[in-house]
Protein backbone atom coordinates (compact mmCIF):
# COMPACT_ATOMS: atom_id res chain seq x y z
CA UNK A 1 0.00 0.00 0.00
CA UNK A 2 1.36 3.44 -0.91
CA UNK A 3 1.82 5.95 1.81
CA UNK A 4 0.65 9.56 1.27
CA UNK A 5 3.20 12.09 2.52
CA UNK A 6 1.71 14.93 4.50
CA UNK A 7 3.09 18.31 3.69
CA UNK A 8 3.19 20.66 6.72
CA UNK A 9 1.56 24.00 6.17
CA UNK A 10 3.92 26.88 5.39
CA UNK A 11 4.47 29.80 7.70
CA UNK A 12 1.95 32.55 7.46
CA UNK A 13 3.30 36.06 7.85
CA UNK A 14 1.14 38.23 10.02
CA UNK A 15 0.64 41.79 8.86
CA UNK A 16 -1.33 44.50 10.47
CA UNK A 17 -4.46 45.60 8.79
CA UNK A 18 -4.42 49.34 8.32
CA UNK A 19 -7.15 51.23 10.06
CA UNK A 20 -8.30 52.72 6.79
CA UNK A 21 -9.02 49.24 5.28
CA UNK A 22 -12.63 48.48 4.76
CA UNK A 23 -14.22 45.50 6.50
CA UNK A 24 -15.76 42.78 4.28
CA UNK A 25 -16.91 39.14 4.10
CA UNK A 26 -15.04 36.46 2.11
CA UNK A 27 -16.25 32.92 1.23
CA UNK A 28 -13.70 30.09 0.86
CA UNK A 29 -14.83 26.48 0.27
CA UNK A 30 -18.38 27.21 1.37
CA UNK A 31 -17.03 28.93 4.50
CA UNK A 32 -17.71 32.58 5.11
CA UNK A 33 -15.09 34.72 6.79
CA UNK A 34 -15.80 38.22 8.03
CA UNK A 35 -12.90 40.60 8.18
CA UNK A 36 -12.52 42.69 11.27
CA UNK A 37 -10.08 45.45 11.74
CA UNK A 38 -7.70 43.71 14.17
CA UNK A 39 -4.50 41.59 14.26
CA UNK A 40 -6.38 38.42 15.23
CA UNK A 41 -8.54 38.61 12.09
CA UNK A 42 -5.48 38.57 9.84
CA UNK A 43 -4.10 35.64 11.76
CA UNK A 44 -7.35 33.79 11.59
CA UNK A 45 -7.59 34.39 7.84
CA UNK A 46 -4.10 33.03 7.29
CA UNK A 47 -4.88 29.96 9.39
CA UNK A 48 -8.11 29.32 7.45
CA UNK A 49 -6.29 29.50 4.11
CA UNK A 50 -3.61 27.11 5.35
CA UNK A 51 -6.30 24.69 6.67
CA UNK A 52 -8.14 24.84 3.34
CA UNK A 53 -4.99 24.04 1.38
CA UNK A 54 -4.22 21.18 3.76
CA UNK A 55 -7.75 19.85 3.35
CA UNK A 56 -7.53 19.97 -0.48
CA UNK A 57 -4.16 18.19 -0.34
CA UNK A 58 -5.58 15.54 1.98
CA UNK A 59 -8.53 15.00 -0.36
CA UNK A 60 -6.26 14.58 -3.39
CA UNK A 61 -4.01 12.17 -1.53
CA UNK A 62 -7.09 10.28 -0.23
CA UNK A 63 -8.43 9.91 -3.79
CA UNK A 64 -5.03 8.70 -4.98
CA UNK A 65 -4.91 6.26 -2.07
CA UNK A 66 -8.41 5.01 -2.92
CA UNK A 67 -7.35 4.38 -6.53
CA UNK A 68 -4.25 2.51 -5.40
CA UNK A 69 -6.31 0.46 -2.91
CA UNK A 70 -8.93 -0.32 -5.56
CA UNK A 71 -6.26 -1.55 -7.96
CA UNK A 72 -4.66 -3.63 -5.21
CA UNK A 73 -7.90 -5.20 -4.04
CA UNK A 74 -8.97 -5.87 -7.64
CA UNK A 75 -5.69 -7.74 -8.20
CA UNK A 76 -6.29 -9.59 -4.94
CA UNK A 77 -9.79 -10.60 -6.08
CA UNK A 78 -8.45 -11.81 -9.43
CA UNK A 79 -5.70 -13.82 -7.75
CA UNK A 80 -8.20 -15.18 -5.22
CA UNK A 81 -10.59 -16.21 -8.05
CA UNK A 82 -7.76 -17.82 -10.00
CA UNK A 83 -6.61 -19.68 -6.90
CA UNK A 84 -10.17 -20.81 -6.11
CA UNK A 85 -10.62 -22.01 -9.73
CA UNK A 86 -7.36 -23.95 -9.57
CA UNK A 87 -8.39 -25.49 -6.27
CA UNK A 88 -11.84 -26.35 -7.66
CA UNK A 89 -10.33 -27.97 -10.76
CA UNK A 90 -7.88 -29.91 -8.60
CA UNK A 91 -10.69 -30.98 -6.25
CA UNK A 92 -12.86 -32.03 -9.24
CA UNK A 93 -9.96 -34.00 -10.71
CA UNK A 94 -9.24 -35.74 -7.40
CA UNK A 95 -12.98 -36.40 -6.88
CA UNK A 96 -13.25 -37.90 -10.39
CA UNK A 97 -10.22 -40.12 -9.82
CA UNK A 98 -11.64 -41.25 -6.48
CA UNK A 99 -15.07 -41.84 -8.03
CA UNK A 100 -13.58 -43.89 -10.85
CA UNK A 101 -11.51 -45.89 -8.38
CA UNK A 102 -14.63 -46.43 -6.24
CA UNK A 103 -16.64 -47.51 -9.28
CA UNK A 104 -13.90 -49.93 -10.30
CA UNK A 105 -13.87 -51.46 -6.84
CA UNK A 106 -17.68 -51.46 -6.77
CA UNK A 107 -17.76 -53.20 -10.17
CA UNK A 108 -15.27 -55.81 -9.01
CA UNK A 109 -17.30 -56.39 -5.84
CA UNK A 110 -20.54 -56.58 -7.84
CA UNK A 111 -19.04 -59.07 -10.28
CA UNK A 112 -17.71 -61.13 -7.39
CA UNK A 113 -21.14 -60.99 -5.70
CA UNK A 114 -22.91 -62.02 -8.94
CA UNK A 115 -20.46 -64.87 -9.43
CA UNK A 116 -20.97 -66.06 -5.85
CA UNK A 117 -24.75 -65.69 -6.17
CA UNK A 118 -24.79 -67.69 -9.42
CA UNK A 119 -22.63 -70.40 -7.90
CA UNK A 120 -24.82 -70.64 -4.81
CA UNK A 121 -27.96 -70.59 -6.98
CA UNK A 122 -26.63 -73.42 -9.14
CA UNK A 123 -25.68 -75.39 -6.05
CA UNK A 124 -29.15 -74.76 -4.63
CA UNK A 125 -30.75 -75.97 -7.87
CA UNK A 126 -28.53 -79.05 -7.86
CA UNK A 127 -29.48 -79.79 -4.23
CA UNK A 128 -33.17 -79.16 -4.94
CA UNK A 129 -33.01 -81.42 -8.02
CA UNK A 130 -31.30 -84.18 -6.04
CA UNK A 131 -33.85 -83.92 -3.24
CA UNK A 132 -36.69 -83.83 -5.77
CA UNK A 133 -35.38 -86.94 -7.51
CA UNK A 134 -35.00 -88.75 -4.19
CA UNK A 135 -38.49 -87.65 -3.19
CA UNK A 136 -39.91 -88.89 -6.48
CA UNK A 137 -38.04 -92.20 -6.12
CA UNK A 138 -39.40 -92.67 -2.58
CA UNK A 139 -42.91 -91.64 -3.66
CA UNK A 140 -42.71 -94.02 -6.64
CA UNK A 141 -41.59 -96.90 -4.44
CA UNK A 142 -44.38 -96.21 -1.97
CA UNK A 143 -46.91 -95.89 -4.79
CA UNK A 144 -45.77 -99.20 -6.27
CA UNK A 145 -46.03 -100.91 -2.87
CA UNK A 146 -49.46 -99.39 -2.33
CA UNK A 147 -50.59 -100.45 -5.82
CA UNK A 148 -49.24 -103.97 -5.27
CA UNK A 149 -51.10 -104.24 -1.95
CA UNK A 150 -54.28 -102.81 -3.50
CA UNK A 151 -54.02 -105.21 -6.46
CA UNK A 152 -53.49 -108.18 -4.10
CA UNK A 153 -56.49 -107.13 -2.02
CA UNK A 154 -58.53 -106.61 -5.17
CA UNK A 155 -57.57 -110.05 -6.50
CA UNK A 156 -58.48 -111.63 -3.16
CA UNK A 157 -61.77 -109.75 -3.16
CA UNK A 158 -62.51 -110.71 -6.77
CA UNK A 159 -61.67 -114.34 -6.01
CA UNK A 160 -63.93 -114.38 -2.96
CA UNK A 161 -66.69 -112.66 -4.90
CA UNK A 162 -66.32 -115.21 -7.74
CA UNK A 163 -66.59 -118.10 -5.29
CA UNK A 164 -69.68 -116.57 -3.72
CA UNK A 165 -71.20 -115.84 -7.13
CA UNK A 166 -70.50 -119.40 -8.35
CA UNK A 167 -72.04 -120.82 -5.19
CA UNK A 168 -75.05 -118.56 -5.66
CA UNK A 169 -75.30 -119.58 -9.33
CA UNK A 170 -75.16 -123.27 -8.38
CA UNK A 171 -77.84 -122.73 -5.75
CA UNK A 172 -79.92 -120.72 -8.19
CA UNK A 173 -79.52 -123.46 -10.86
CA UNK A 174 -80.67 -126.13 -8.45
CA UNK A 175 -83.68 -124.09 -7.41
CA UNK A 176 -84.43 -123.19 -11.02
CA UNK A 177 -84.31 -126.83 -12.12
CA UNK A 178 -86.62 -127.84 -9.29
CA UNK A 179 -88.97 -125.02 -10.18
CA UNK A 180 -88.87 -125.92 -13.86
CA UNK A 181 -89.67 -129.58 -13.04
CA UNK A 182 -92.62 -128.52 -10.89
CA UNK A 183 -93.77 -126.00 -13.50
CA UNK A 184 -93.44 -128.66 -16.25
CA UNK A 185 -95.59 -131.14 -14.29
CA UNK A 186 -98.21 -128.50 -13.60
CA UNK A 187 -98.14 -127.27 -17.19
CA UNK A 188 -98.59 -130.80 -18.55
CA UNK A 189 -101.58 -131.33 -16.28
CA UNK A 190 -102.96 -127.99 -17.31
CA UNK A 191 -102.40 -128.74 -20.99
CA UNK A 192 -104.22 -132.07 -20.67
CA UNK A 193 -107.18 -130.43 -18.99
CA UNK A 194 -107.08 -127.52 -21.44
CA UNK A 195 -106.98 -129.90 -24.39
CA UNK A 196 -110.09 -131.66 -23.18
CA UNK A 197 -111.88 -128.39 -22.62
CA UNK A 198 -110.71 -126.99 -25.96
CA UNK A 199 -111.96 -130.03 -27.83
CA UNK A 200 -115.38 -129.63 -26.23
CA UNK A 201 -115.30 -125.89 -26.89
CA UNK A 202 -114.26 -126.44 -30.53
CA UNK A 203 -117.17 -128.78 -31.13
CA UNK A 204 -119.58 -126.25 -29.64
CA UNK A 205 -117.90 -123.39 -31.44
CA UNK A 206 -118.08 -125.22 -34.78
CA UNK A 207 -121.82 -125.67 -34.43
CA UNK A 208 -122.32 -122.06 -33.51
CA UNK A 209 -120.05 -120.94 -36.38
CA UNK A 210 -122.01 -122.88 -38.95
CA UNK A 211 -125.21 -121.27 -37.75
CA UNK A 212 -123.55 -117.88 -37.68
CA UNK A 213 -122.13 -118.30 -41.17
CA UNK A 214 -125.54 -119.01 -42.56
CA UNK A 215 -126.99 -115.95 -40.88
CA UNK A 216 -123.97 -113.85 -41.83
CA UNK A 217 -124.24 -114.89 -45.49
CA UNK A 218 -127.81 -113.73 -45.69
CA UNK A 219 -126.95 -110.47 -43.94
CA UNK A 220 -123.91 -109.98 -46.18
CA UNK A 221 -125.89 -110.49 -49.35
CA UNK A 222 -128.46 -107.98 -48.19
CA UNK A 223 -125.70 -105.52 -47.19
CA UNK A 224 -123.89 -105.92 -50.50
CA UNK A 225 -127.08 -105.20 -52.45
CA UNK A 226 -127.69 -102.04 -50.48
CA UNK A 227 -124.01 -101.03 -50.72
CA UNK A 228 -124.03 -101.51 -54.49
CA UNK A 229 -126.98 -99.20 -54.88
CA UNK A 230 -125.42 -96.59 -52.64
CA UNK A 231 -122.06 -96.86 -54.41
CA UNK A 232 -123.62 -96.46 -57.84
CA UNK A 233 -125.52 -93.40 -56.65
CA UNK A 234 -122.32 -91.98 -55.14
CA UNK A 235 -120.32 -92.58 -58.33
CA UNK A 236 -122.99 -90.80 -60.40
CA UNK A 237 -123.01 -87.85 -58.00
CA UNK A 238 -119.20 -87.71 -58.02
CA UNK A 239 -119.05 -87.73 -61.80
CA UNK A 240 -121.58 -84.90 -61.98
CA UNK A 241 -119.59 -82.87 -59.44
CA UNK A 242 -116.39 -83.49 -61.38
CA UNK A 243 -118.02 -82.36 -64.62
CA UNK A 244 -119.34 -79.21 -62.91
CA UNK A 245 -115.93 -78.51 -61.39
CA UNK A 246 -114.18 -79.03 -64.76
CA UNK A 247 -116.61 -76.65 -66.42
CA UNK A 248 -116.01 -74.01 -63.73
CA UNK A 249 -112.24 -74.41 -64.05
CA UNK A 250 -112.46 -74.07 -67.84
CA UNK A 251 -114.60 -70.93 -67.52
CA UNK A 252 -112.18 -69.43 -64.96
CA UNK A 253 -109.23 -70.27 -67.23
CA UNK A 254 -110.85 -68.55 -70.18
CA UNK A 255 -111.78 -65.56 -68.01
CA UNK A 256 -108.19 -65.29 -66.80
CA UNK A 257 -106.76 -65.56 -70.32
CA UNK A 258 -109.17 -62.88 -71.54
CA UNK A 259 -108.28 -60.62 -68.60
CA UNK A 260 -104.55 -61.06 -69.21
CA UNK A 261 -105.05 -60.36 -72.90
CA UNK A 262 -106.99 -57.18 -72.18
CA UNK A 263 -104.38 -56.01 -69.67
CA UNK A 264 -101.61 -56.68 -72.19
CA UNK A 265 -103.47 -54.70 -74.87
CA UNK A 266 -104.05 -51.82 -72.45
CA UNK A 267 -100.38 -51.75 -71.50
CA UNK A 268 -99.36 -51.80 -75.18
CA UNK A 269 -101.66 -48.89 -75.97
CA UNK A 270 -100.30 -46.82 -73.11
Amino acid sequence: MSEVASTPPGKVAQTAVPASAKLGTAEVNDTKFTQVGSQSLATQTALNEAANKQQILNMEKGAELDRVNAEFFAGQDIRRTQSAGAENRLATKVAGEETRATQRVQGEEDRASITTTGLEYRRGIETAGSQDRQLRETAGAQDRLTEAGRAAEERATVGKRGEEERAAIRETGTETRSLRETEGAQQRKGIETTGTQERLSEAERGLQQRKGIETTGAQERLRLGTAGQEQRATIGKTAQEQRTTGLQQEMFRRYKENRDYEQARGSYRV
